[in-house]
């Protein structure tokens, strides 16, 4: 970590920064002086043109960071290794949504991640978050692939969440990667928000290998968000690497694998291994948050227990499955594909209680009328063959209600 996160979060006092410089001085880093304490620009003029005194008084405008910081990048967005994914509220009451979000910033969260698709969620975090609006940070998302779908998005975001401004306006898993001149006009578009100063940042969102690689190695975005655990492969994890390598910003994604990974000091442990990513969690119950926010002050430490639960982990879930990311939603057919297309794993890796239940049983029955179309196959961003997968799921599912052993 560099010297300016450690300050911001109270890890090292200011004097400490004679002992970095003394450091850089005895190195081969090729970064400036600034740039190894982690300074911005600003920061920097402050510093060499008046005095460390006047760099301490300018850090100590800046919000204190609660628990281990990460750097967004580029962006000098620094917060706490615990982002809210706002996905989840989306099933929850607007009050209850509000004691989360409230509960999420009273601990010291600063990160809150949506998006357009998400319904209510945007409404949600407005309702329970503008009155301190200038103490966070907001990340949304698009999916349009027009232009003037995205001004419709943008403006729609920016009235739900009653603000005037989005810290990073996300592409949200697009197809392709935009660029200037691709003729959609929504890089263009992106570039003209940020100039009007309704967008801070331009970020990417992607469950796609190649479209990710495609905007590291673009230059164009601020910040990747992709998933990202410990069943992440090594093509995966040299995403996370290449963007610390390009200043890019890495938002990780399906840190538990939606609900397939179940020890959350095991994963945040795990992720705690890479400086430069930030976890965004999706929780719709307190007692799921709370289990974050206690890692804030007292954060797991990979002990060879933990490592033992990832290595168990990693076995069980090898090869291809069902992320659960919902892409192939909604289905002609009306089958909750998302979650029945990986029911095996539910089953064994969660409560089955809820799943077996006659509710449960229904939804499953829907794979029935599966009409074979081939949307789901075609629309999952992992290539899997996703009819097989539901009739693999339901044929197992069947046999557990007859008797099977889970």
């Amino acid at each position: 970590m560099t010297f300016k996160e450690l300050y911001l979060s109270g890890q090292i006092p200011f004097e400490e920064i004679d002992r970095y410089i003394s450091r850089w001085n005895r190195s081969d880093d090729e970064r400036t002086l600034a740039k190894y304490l982690g300074l911005n620009a600003d920061e920097e003029d402050v510093w060499i043109d008046d005095s460390d005194e006047a760099l301490k008084e300018m850090l100590d405008k800046r919000e204190r960071v609660a628990g281990t910081p990460v750097t967004l990048g580029k962006t000098d967005i620094i917060i706490n290794k615990n982002g809210f994914g706002a996905l989840p509220i989306q099933r929850i009451s607007f009050d209850d949504a509000k004691v989360l979000l409230r509960k999420a910033y009273d601990a010291g969260v600063r990160f809150f991640d949506t998006a357009r698709f998400y319904t209510d969620s945007e409404e949600k975090i407005g309702y329970a978050l503008s009155d301190v609006r200038e103490h966070i940070y907001i990340a949304t998302k698009t999916a349009v692939t027009t232009a003037e779908g995205f001004w419709k998005d943008l403006e729609t975001s920016l009235h739900n969440l009653k603000t005037d401004y989005v810290d990073i306006y996300q592409f949200h898993n697009p197809a392709v990667c935009p660029k200037p001149g691709d003729g959609s006009g929504l890089y263009e578009a992106m570039l003209e928000a940020k100039e009007q100063g309704k967008i801070r940042f331009i970020g990417i969102t992607n469950h796609r290998m190649s479209i990710a690689e495609e905007a590291i190695e673009s230059g164009l975005y601020d910040t990747l968000q992709f998933p990202f655990n410990y069943l992440s492969t090594e093509r995966e994890i040299a995403l996370a690497k290449a963007c610390a390598e390009h200043k890019m910003g890495f938002i990780a994604m399906k840190g538990l694998s939606g609900g397939l990974l179940t020890n959350s000091a095991a994963i945040y442990a795990y992720m705690a291994q890479f400086e430069n990513v930030l976890p965004i969690w999706g929780v719709q119950k307190e007692s799921e948050l709370d289990e974050f926010l206690s890692y804030i002050g007292n954060p797991p430490e990979l002990t060879d227990e933990l490592k033992a639960v990832i290595e168990k982990d990693q076995k069980e879930l090898a090869g291809e499955f069902c992320r659960g990311c919902g892409y192939c939603m909604p289905c002609p057919a009306g089958i909750e594909i998302n979650n029945c297309a990986r029911m095996s794993l539910l089953l064994r890796r969660s409560p089955s209680a809820r799943y077996l239940s006659p509710e449960g049983q229904a939804k499953m029955k829907k794979i029935e009328d599966c009409l074979h179309c081939g949307h789901c196959k075609s629309m999952c961003p992992y290539g899997l063959d996703t009819p097989k997968l539901l009739e693999e799921n339901y044929k197992d599912y069947k046999e557990v209600l007859a008797g099977k052993r889970l």
